[in-house]
């Protein structure tokens, strides 16, 4: 899978890059990532990529004339993308749901924004979708696009080193994860749950798809809705929602 991001900060991407699960997909060839310099695409001296805005107002924008050079250049160079995606508030919000969409397309080119936002004319001009990674506010897309990288990144076979690793994970079908322990079986008083300890595979695998289903219906119950659960995990929630009274 190739990745494009287009951004002024470009080494906020590179050095972050150079460690863990995608430094390891890069190094087997299985994620290509290329960063951008937004700067590089401007025409003037200054290297001028934003401006102050139509009708006033605090901040300055981020001018449309680079980015959509930009775009065209990594087309030129990379080939044409299947999306390009604006990090952005106003976005559709990024999920497991999304990232598991994203995996399975070749060419992805992630916009960062900065400044008070981005001219309106990108949306129309140079990106196909917006995305937003939740509602707080960032100082750019940069952190948003590492995570949108990282995120689609770790479900690329081969690149996480156990796949069931992958399958586990919170959301993953629509629940949180299940509590993990490792040694020792004490510490500061705390024990491991016996089940764990007990070698029974069968009781092993209830205990963690209940513990699963617990919290993710204290803290989360909106994924319930849509999370796909087997008959087993189906009895054990209508048992614990029983014993909640709910």
């Amino acid at each position: 899978m190739k990745f494009d991001i287009v951004t002024i900060f470009p080494k906020m991407i590179s050095s972050s890059l150079t460690e863990g699960v995608v430094s390891r997909g890069i190094q087997r060839g299985l994620v290509d990532v290329s960063v951008h310099d937004l700067r590089d695409y401007t025409l003037d001296r200054h290297r001028t990529v934003d401006d102050v805005p139509y009708g006033g107002g605090p901040g300055m924008v981020m001018k449309a004339e680079p980015l959509a050079k930009a775009v065209s250049a990594i087309t030129i160079e990379r080939g044409q993308p299947d999306v390009v995606i604006l990090l952005s508030p106003q976005g559709r919000r990024y999920s497991q749901v999304e990232a598991e969409r994203l995996r399975h397309l070749k060419h992805i080119v992630l916009l960062c924004g900065r400044y008070e936002g981005v001219d309106d004319r990108v949306r129309d001009i140079v990106a196909t979708e917006e995305l937003s990674i939740g509602d707080y506010v960032l100082s750019g897309g940069e952190i948003a696009a590492l995570i949108v990288i990282d995120s689609v990144s770790r479900l690329i076979p081969g690149v996480v080193g156990d796949p069931k690793s992958v399958e586990q994970d919170s959301f993953s079908r629509g629940l949180l994860d299940h509590p993990h322990y490792t040694r020792p079986a004490t510490f500061r008083d705390l024990g491991v749950p016996e089940v764990l300890l007990s070698g029974h595979h069968a009781e092993v695998s209830r205990w963690r798809k209940r513990e699963a289903l617990v919290p993710t219906l204290d803290r989360r119950p909106d994924l319930l809705s849509t999370a796909t659960l087997d008959d087993e995990e189906q009895s054990l929630l209508d048992q614990i929602q029983k014993e909640q009274g709910s």
